[in-house]
C-alpha cells in the first residue's frame, strides 16, 4: 500500500507525522513508538520536536507497516529483516497496484495525467 498524499505538495516534499499517518492509516502514537523501537526510522526533527518525514522515511514506514501488520513480523523481527535487506526484497517482488477492472497500472504512466488534471483544476479555481 503506497502512501497517497493529496495535498498538492511535490512527491519529494517533507511530510508531517499527521500527513504520513493519515496517508498510511497509521496513528501518530504508533509512528512515534516505531521510532523508539526501530533506530533506522529517524525523521527530521525541527524546533519544538516537530517531525518531518522525508520520502525515504515514508518508504521505510510503509515497509515496517507491511512487515508488521500484513506479514506478521514482530518489531524485533521487522528490525532484523530490514537490516538484512529482506524487507526490501519482498517489496520489490510485489505485484504492481491494480485498478478497478483488474488492469495493472504503472505509476510512471499515470503521473503525467494526474499532473495535467491538477493543473487544469488549479487553473479553473484561479479563473
Amino acid at each position: 500500500m503506497a502512501a497517497t498524499f493529496d495535498d498538492g505538495k511535490d512527491a519529494g516534499a517533507l511530510r508531517t507525522i499527521g500527513e504520513v499517518g493519515d496517508a498510511l492509516g497509521i496513528k501518530q502514537h504508533v509512528l512515534r513508538y516505531w521510532e523508539q523501537q526501530l533506530p533506522m526510522l529517524k525523521p527530521l526533527k525541527r524546533s519544538g520536536g516537530r517531525r518531518y518525514y522525508r520520502p525515504e522515511d515514508v518508504a521505510l514506514v510503509e515497509m515496517i507497516d507491511r512487515l508488521v501488520n500484513r506479514e506478521g513480523y514482530t518489531l524485533k523481527g521487522a528490525r532484523a529483516a530490514i537490516r538484512e535487506g529482506k524487507g526490501q526484497e519482498r517489496a520489490e517482488t510485489a505485484a504492481p497496484p491494480a485498478i478497478a477492472g483488474g488492469a495493472a497500472l504503472a505509476p510512471e504512466s499515470i503521473l503525467p495525467k494526474l499532473r495535467e488534471i491538477r493543473n487544469r483544476l488549479g487553473a479553473a479555481l484561479a479563473g
